[in-house]
C-alpha cells in the first residue's frame, strides 16, 4: 500500500507540472469576454496575465529556499490550497481589482509550487535518469502551456467563471494526490537565502533566460512578421504559434533521454545551435509554411536548453535544489519579460535585424555563460 501511495505522490509530482503554465496562461484567450464582464477594454483586462507573471517571477526568487526550510511537501501541499482558494475567487470576482488581486496571489502561490516540484523530483529518481523525468516533467508544462488558451477559449464561450472553476478543482485533486516526503534528514541545517545565489546558479539562470527568452519567448515576433509580411490572420498565426508548444510536448521525453546519455552540458550548446538556426530560418522564410515548419523546431530547441539547464543545476549536489531552482526559473522568466522591450523596437528599425540579435545571443552568450565543469559528458551515475 505504501509502495502505492509513493508511486501515486511521484505521479502527482508530473501532473503538478501541468498547473502552472495552464492557470498562467488561461486568461490569454478570453480577454474580451473578461473586459465585457468587468466593463473594460480588451486590452485592460490583459492586465490579467501581467498580474499573474510578476508576482510569479518575483516570489520565486525566494520560494525555493523558504519551502526547503518549510518542508517541501507541507509547502507544496499549502500552496495548492492557496491555489484552490484564489481560482474560486477568480471566478466569483464581480470587479477588475478583485479578479487581479486574485490573480496575483494565484501566481505567488504558483511560485511555491513549481521550483519544489522540481527538487522533490530530483531526489525521487536516479541521477541517471535525472534527464528523463525531467522531460516528462517539461512535456507536461509544454501541455499546460499549449492547451491554456484552447480550453481557456472554449470555456469563455459558456461563462469564463468555468474555467477558473476547472483550474480550482484539479488543484483540489493535486492536494489529495499530494508529493513524495522530504528527503532531508532530521535535524539538518536550513538552507540559507544566500545559498540559492552561487554565481554557477546565476550563470545557469541566465542561460535559461536567454534561451526562452531567444526562443519561446520570440511567438510575438514571428506573429509580427506573420501578420505584416504575409497577412496572416490571427487565427492562422495562433495555429503557426501553437507548433513550437506542440513539438516541446511531444519531444521533451526524447530530449531528456538524450540528457541522460550525453550530459546537461552538450545538451544546452545543441539546443542554442538548433535554435541559432530556427531563429535565423524563421526570420528568412518566404512562405508561411515554412516559416510554421521552422518555428515547430523551435520547440525541440526550447526543451534541449531547458532540460538540459534544470538537469545541470539539479544534478549538481547542491543542498538547497529548491532555491537554485527557484532562482533560475525566476531568472528565465525575466528573460521571456524582457524579449519584447528589447527586440521589438529593433524589428522596426530593421525586422531581419530583430531576428539576428537573438540568434547572436544563442551563439555566443550561451557557451559564454553556461558554467563549467557542470555535466559535460554523462551525468553522474550514469550506465555507460
Amino acid at each position: 500500500m505504501a509502495g502505492g501511495r509513493g508511486g501515486l505522490a511521484r505521479g502527482g509530482l508530473y501532473a503538478g507540472a501541468f498547473l502552472g503554465p495552464f492557470g498562467g496562461g488561461i486568461t490569454v484567450a478570453m480577454l474580451p469576454e473578461l473586459g465585457a464582464s468587468f466593463g473594460v477594454s480588451a486590452a485592460t483586462a490583459s492586465l490579467s496575465v501581467t498580474a499573474y507573471l510578476l508576482p510569479f517571477a518575483a516570489v520565486m526568487l525566494v520560494s525555493g529556499t523558504l519551502g526547503e526550510r518549510w518542508g517541501r511537501r507541507r509547502t507544496v501541499t499549502i500552496a495548492y490550497v492557496g491555489y484552490v482558494v484564489t481560482s474560486v475567487a477568480c471566478a466569483f470576482a464581480t470587479t477588475l481589482p478583485l479578479f487581479l488581486a486574485a490573480r496575483a496571489l494565484q501566481g505567488a502561490a504558483n511560485a511555491f509550487i513549481t521550483p519544489l516540484l522540481l527538487s522533490a523530483l530530483a531526489a525521487a529518481v536516479p541521477v541517471g535518469r535525472l534527464g528523463r523525468a525531467l522531460g516528462w516533467f517539461g512535456s507536461l508544462q509544454a501541455a499546460g502551456q499549449t492547451s491554456a488558451p484552447l480550453l481557456g477559449g472554449f470555456a469563455a464561450e459558456v461563462d469564463w467563471r468555468l474555467a477558473f472553476a476547472g483550474v480550482a478543482a484539479v488543484a483540489v485533486v493535486l492536494v489529495a494526490i499530494g508529493i513524495p516526503a522530504d528527503d532531508r534528514a532530521a535535524g539538518a541545517a536550513r538552507p540559507a537565502l544566500r545559498s540559492a545565489w552561487r554565481p554557477a546558479v546565476l550563470r545557469a539562470g541566465l542561460v535559461a533566460a536567454i534561451g526562452w527568452g531567444c526562443l519561446a519567448g520570440l511567438n510575438f515576433l514571428v506573429a509580427l512578421r506573420l501578420e505584416e509580411e504575409f497577412g496572416v490572420g490571427a487565427g492562422a498565426r495562433g495555429l503557426v504559434l501553437t507548433g513550437l508548444g506542440v513539438a516541446g510536448l511531444l519531444t521533451a521525453r526524447l530530449v531528456g533521454g538524450g540528457v541522460d546519455r550525453i550530459g546537461p552540458r552538450r545538451s544546452v550548446l545543441l539546443g542554442s545551435g538548433l535554435g541559432v538556426l530556427v531563429v535565423v530560418g524563421v526570420g528568412l522564410a518566404p512562405t508561411v509554411w515554412l516559416v510554421a515548419a521552422v518555428w515547430t523546431l523551435g520547440g525541440v530547441a526550447t526543451q534541449l536548453v531547458l532540460v538540459g539547464v534544470n538537469a545541470m543545476v539539479l544534478g549538481s549536489g547542491t543542498a538547497n535544489r529548491g532555491g537554485a531552482m527557484s532562482v533560475v526559473q525566476a531568472v528565465r522568466f525575466g528573460g521571456g519579460a524582457a524579449s519584447p522591450v528589447v527586440v521589438t523596437p529593433i524589428y522596426h528599425a530593421e525586422p531581419l535585424a530583430g531576428f539576428l540579435l537573438p540568434a547572436v545571443l544563442l551563439a555566443v552568450a550561451v557557451p559564454a555563460a553556461l558554467p563549467r565543469g557542470t555535466g559535460g559528458g554523462r551525468p553522474a551515475g550514469a550506465k555507460r
